[in-house]
């Protein structure tokens, strides 16, 4: 039987570019049997353009479902929400301002088919600008993942790498539907689509297609963008401010442990792995508060037991944290 798919649209004052999103939504090669919108109260002219298109949608026999938010509840939410609204086999998440490509949908939908194990399943992305340009680059490039993390994430192991950095991006991802009933409510901390990814990693399987199958729009207005980082952004980023940022880290993952407390599925060393990030950054945030000078014992003593290789990127980590202010 072939599987049913919802796609899972979020928009906010989107009309510089929502319908050419929309259009590449219907000239998909095999058409979604659900479309989801949720309108964050956008000002502009999305709500008439979404009107325009749901009409579009149910003369080619798609269903779609609208919600009009009186006011503004913001992107988490909005996509949290949404997908409760979502009744496919299959769910896709759908960004207001990229552009898919035609094959997305149906290519996706097969390789989930194909594979019945497989939790989450998300792709490469081209890079363009504001015009749809292309930049040069795609998405993966961007992200620099060592080949050790590749290997990982192909292999089944994406787990460990999902700890240390966000990799999945949701306008990318496809996923099968008790995933929602099993990771809603996204905590507070947690991006909707980290923590779908995240929960996919730990409880089953995801996998990366190198295919880039979106035009994914770096236009200054993204909620959420992705561009490969310069030199000189690198070099300033070894002085930046940190133990905020650790702290949340370590809430993010007190809630992750908090969430899976009680299922017996989580396997142990997944439950090991999430309890020794959480002691990594309690060492972090306590060697950051220190005097410059006076960090070096513990920096190596965490060095030496593999917690920077483990729950950090390494060498570059042990580095800011030599240099940042507190």
């Amino acid at each position: 039987m072939t599987p049913t798919v919802s796609v899972v649209v979020c928009t906010y004052n989107g009309s510089a570019y929502v319908e050419q999103q929309f259009a590449s939504l219907l000239a998909q090669s095999r058409l979604p049997d659900q479309i989801v919108i949720a309108d964050d109260a956008s000002s502009d002219g999305t709500p008439k353009a979404i009107e325009r298109f749901a009409a579009r949608c149910r003369g080619q026999g798609v269903e779609v479902v609208i919600r009009l938010r009186p006011a503004n509840v913001g992107f988490i939410a909005n996509f949290a929400d949404a997908l409760t609204l979502a009744t496919g086999d299959l769910i896709f998440l759908c960004d207001q301002d990229d552009r898919w490509h035609e094959e997305k949908l149906a290519r996706m939908a097969a390789t989930l088919a194909e594979e019945p194990d497989l939790t989450l399943l998300f792709t490469d992305a081209r890079l363009v600008d504001a015009a749809g340009a292309p930049l040069g680059q795609t998405l993966f490039d961007a992200l620099e993942l060592l080949p050790a993390d590749w290997h990982a994430l192909r292999s089944g192991r994406a787990f460990p790498v999902l700890l240390r950095r966000a990799v999945v991006t949701g306008a990318t991802t496809a996923f099968r539907q008790p995933l929602v009933r099993r990771a809603l409510p996204v905590p507070p901390g947690w991006i909707h689509d980290e923590w779908l990814a995240t929960v996919a990693a730990l409880t089953g399987r995801i996998l990366p297609l190198s295919s880039p199958l979106i035009d994914y729009r770096q236009h200054g207005g993204n909620q959420i963008g992705m561009r490969k980082r310069t030199w000189r952004q690198r070099i300033a980023d070894l002085f930046l401010p940190r133990n905020a940022l650790l702290i949340r880290g370590l809430e993010r993952m007190a809630a992750l442990d908090e969430r899976f407390a009680e299922d017996a599925t989580i396997p142990l060393a997944s439950r090991q792995m999430v309890a020794e990030r959480m002691r990594h950054f309690r060492r972090r945030v306590a060697i950051g508060s220190r005097p410059r000078y006076a960090r070096w014992p513990d920096l190596w003593s965490e060095w030496r037991g593999g917690g920077y290789g483990r729950h950090g990127n390494g060498l570059s980590s042990v580095l800011r944290d030599a240099l940042r202010k507190h």
